[in-house]
């Protein structure tokens, strides 16, 4: 089974047939979908400028989709990596069960459906790296802080 980058290689490979190309940047997202599979797809297609069931999108557009994914992605990993290192330190310090906060990580691991949405055409419409920093930032602010 091919991994996150190895699929993104082959979306941005001119090489590659056009649909393999639509397929592999589909496949991405069953290894990253914050919204969940077909909200994520419906939000890359209409920020990209294609249409979700548009069988040869240009090559531009599904890569500009790509990068708005692997933005996120990103976001993503440095916020389970901090999480990681943040556990670490817990459990050194004796902290062996995870608070309450951390219910929604273990949820939402490896950033599946992280800000579910219900109706796949219902979704921010901001970049999906803006929407993980907010939704990121809201959970790591004190409990109680405004």
């Amino acid at each position: 089974m091919a991994g996150f980058r190895s699929l993104a290689r082959q979306v941005r490979d001119p090489r590659c047939d056009l649909a393999l190309r639509r397929y592999s940047l589909r496949k991405c997202l069953e290894r990253f979908a914050p919204y969940g599979h077909r909200a994520t797809w419906d939000h890359l297609c209409s920020r990209a400028g294609f249409g979700p069931e548009d069988r040869s999108p240009d090559p531009v557009r599904l890569v500009a989709a790509l990068e708005e994914l692997e933005e996120a992605r990103s976001v993503w990993l440095d916020y389970e990596a901090s999480f990681a290192r943040r556990r670490r330190r817990e459990k050194h310090d004796g902290l062996r069960r995870p608070g309450s906060v951390d219910d929604w990580h273990r949820l939402t691991w490896g950033g599946f459906g992280v800000a579910w949405c219900d109706d796949p055409r219902v979704h921010p419409g901001e970049p999906l790296a803006e929407v993980l920093r907010r939704l990121i930032a809201a959970l790591e602010r004190e409990p109680g802080a405004a």
